[in-house]
């Protein structure tokens, strides 16, 4: 099958195409031919090799997090899927991801696709989508009425954390580039702020949960709007518990754990218009595309997801 691989640590000109096996799949894991998959920050972290300490692959790795295909061949403990059916995941990824043509998927990682989206759309919802519901339900408790403030709006978990506390019936609150205004705004966003002329530590107060997607001063302004009692809940870095403490604000880093049955739960709300995939770019599986979409990601300023189309 065709992949795209890196060989060693470094820019986006590892980034090679290249024939490779097709992965074998364990009795309880199904095979799936990509039709779509996404880019997501962590892609070019481990490319660069600032994950090497966290994760560390033996090379050539495969990267990739997303995927939407179809279902071709099961293991016999396989259950709940069969051949051909629409599937799409946020897998384990060992050595081998989802830039490629097949991906080994444990079934208990795997949900029905949405039948009124893409692939290029159902492949953009996996990681960003399962970081903001855990990020918003397991870590933060949301509750109606919750003042919620999601930074880097327009970006990939951003967009799917203002939409999934919305239909959870917060106030949301976003910060993001004026640029980014109408399209955050037709997200549900209750207050938007540009951070190019506000900070948003000076319009806002009594917030009930902080989802931090940016880091460093971002994070630190953040303590300032939370209430006593208050989530802050960040992606980038740890945040500094005895502030947390001090504050009286509940405060962690959150790394995404794969689900199946969130992810399914998510698919529901695509299927009923609660919630939409927000692709916002797309680029072809080639390696001048994945170097390209790599490029664009690495600027944090990409609005939505980065798709990549491989069928």
């Amino acid at each position: 099958m065709k992949a795209i691989v890196i060989d060693n640590y470094g820019d986006k000109e590892q980034l090679q195409m290249r024939e490779i096996d097709k992965p074998e799949i364990t009795d309880d894991q199904v095979l799936v031919e990509l039709h779509a998959t996404s880019i997501n920050p962590i892609d070019w972290k481990l490319r660069e090799g600032y994950l090497k300490e966290m994760l560390d692959f033996n090379f050539p790795i495969v990267l990739g997090w997303d995927l939407a295909g179809v279902v071709t061949e099961t293991g016999k403990s396989v259950t709940k899927f069969k051949k051909g059916d629409n599937v799409f995941a946020r897998p384990d990824l060992t050595r081998l991801g989802t830039y490629a043509e097949y991906a080994a998927v444990d079934e208990r990682l795997l949900a029905p696709m949405p039948e009124n989206i893409t692939y290029d759309e159902a492949a953009s919802v996996p990681l960003a989508g399962l970081t903001a519901w855990q990020c918003l339900v397991d870590f933060s408790d949301i509750k109606d009425g919750d003042k919620v403030l999601v930074h880097a709006g327009s970006g990939g978990v951003g967009s799917y954390a203002i939409q999934l506390a919305k239909h959870f019936g917060a106030y949301v609150a976003t910060t993001a580039s004026g640029k980014n205004e109408d399209w955050v705004t037709e997200l549900g966003v209750d207050r938007f702020i540009n951070y190019q002329e506000e900070d948003f530590n000076e319009v806002l107060e009594d917030f009930d949960i902080v989802v931090d997607t940016i880091g460093g001063d971002v994070q630190e302004k953040s303590y300032d709007i939370l209430k006593k009692g208050g989530k802050l809940v960040s992606i980038v870095q740890p945040p500094e518990e005895e502030k947390a403490k001090e504050r009286g604000i509940k405060a962690g880093f959150h790394w995404l754990e794969p689900d199946g049955v969130q992810l399914t739960k998510i698919a529901e709300l695509i299927k009923t218009g609660k919630v939409r995939a927000v692709v916002g770019h797309r680029f072809d599986f080639t390696e001048e595309g994945l170097k390209e979409a790599h490029e664009l990601s690495e600027t944090h300023h990409a609005q939505g997801k980065i798709a990549i189309s491989i069928k």
